[in-house]
């Protein structure tokens, strides 16, 4: 490449426009520290916070991104360093704008904003939980905490970014671009607040079939199957909450009990059917979504026995002929209904 001479840089300096020498484009360009968080869960859907002996509230295990460093490596050496749990996280769940005008953050720190990757570190098993390893400081303990308590636990930019990116995960559509910990294109789980409610526990053994004669019954609700192999799920719009429906909700065919959940409190019967049509909605209250099976048990707490009625459930829909459907965004269904 030719050297410019001192009188070429002058004519250039001196053309109309927007041409400018590399300091001064250098010197345009917003200045914004990196960071790099990994979330976890564990198998009933908690996610891991860790307390600092710095701040009062909870953080994901992450910190900065060190000069020369990428974003994934740094996740994987602040999780090493902070849990001492060795890991690659090469799935990014958000990325996050973090404005310099966040309240909180000491004027005297020169806080520029911050661009904050969040990877996905994946539900860890008990075994893993247990090789956790906490530093001698910094780091003063760890706790698995309910989507819903963030708000309470962490700093509510911390909070907001930690729910969108667990959703994005569940969604499935890939990582969410988030400013300040709000979702630039919010999907249906965030536009309806799903997982800011507490989740009902409901941790009863799980029995196939029918159910005896003689046990109460409690509820009775529906896995039913679209075509390609989601089922319906009710969003109630006031709180976020998840439920299924009860298996009179649309037009069925094929209906066969799936089995029950037991627990002091009686039988929680399930029923599986195939769907003909979706009538127009019956109330305002709640919104209609498809969602795979595996979508709905990660939108719920239904302990281990979830496992199990999974099982369950993928040998009705093979005798039902459908589909196992592909983990893909969560779709509201119109309120006026559908057929197929």
């Amino acid at each position: 490449m030719p050297q410019l001479t001192d009188e070429a840089v002058t004519d250039d300096r001196e053309r109309p426009g927007t041409w400018m020498t590399p300091q001064e484009y250098g010197a345009s360009r917003a200045v914004l520290w990196t960071g790099a968080v990994v979330l976890v869960t564990d198998g009933a859907g908690r996610i891991l916070v860790q307390s600092v002996d710095y701040r009062p509230d909870r953080l994901l295990p992450g910190g900065a991104v060190d000069a020369g460093e990428s974003p994934s490596a740094a996740a994987a050496r602040e999780v090493s360093e902070e849990l001492g749990i060795e890991g690659r996280y090469p799935r990014g769940l958000a990325v996050d704008w973090i404005p310099a005008d966040t309240p909180g953050i000491p004027p005297e720190m020169g806080f520029p904003g911050e661009i904050l990757h969040v990877y996905d570190g994946g539900t860890w098993s008990a075994e893993r939980i247990d090789a956790v390893r906490l530093p001698d400081q910094e780091i003063t303990g760890i706790q698995f905490a309910e989507p819903a308590d963030l708000a309470a636990l962490m700093d509510p930019g911390d909070a907001r970014r930690a729910l969108s990116a667990l959703r994005a995960r569940i969604n499935g559509g890939g990582a969410a671009l988030l400013e300040d910990g709000r979702p630039t294109a919010p999907t249906a789980l965030d536009r309806l607040g799903v997982l800011r409610t507490r989740r009902s526990p409901d941790h009863g053994t799980w029995h196939a079939g029918p159910a005896p004669e003689h046990l109460p019954v409690r509820e009775h609700t529906g896995w039913l199957f679209a075509p390609d192999g989601r089922v319906l799920l009710l969003v109630a719009r006031a709180t976020g909450t998840v439920h299924l429906p009860p298996p009179t909700a649309a037009p069925t065919a094929g209906a066969v009990p799936l089995g029950y959940r037991y627990d002091a409190r009686g039988a929680h019967l399930r029923t599986a059917a195939r769907l003909t049509a979706l009538p127009p909605a019956p109330d305002a209250a709640h919104a209609r979504l498809l969602a795979t099976p595996e979508q709905v048990r990660e939108l719920s707490d239904w302990g281990p026995a979830g496992h199990d009625e999974l099982a369950s459930l993928h040998a009705a829909r093979a005798r039902l002929c459908l589909p196992a459907a592909t983990r893909t965004p969560l779709t509201e269904l119109p309120d006026h209904g559908t057929r197929w």
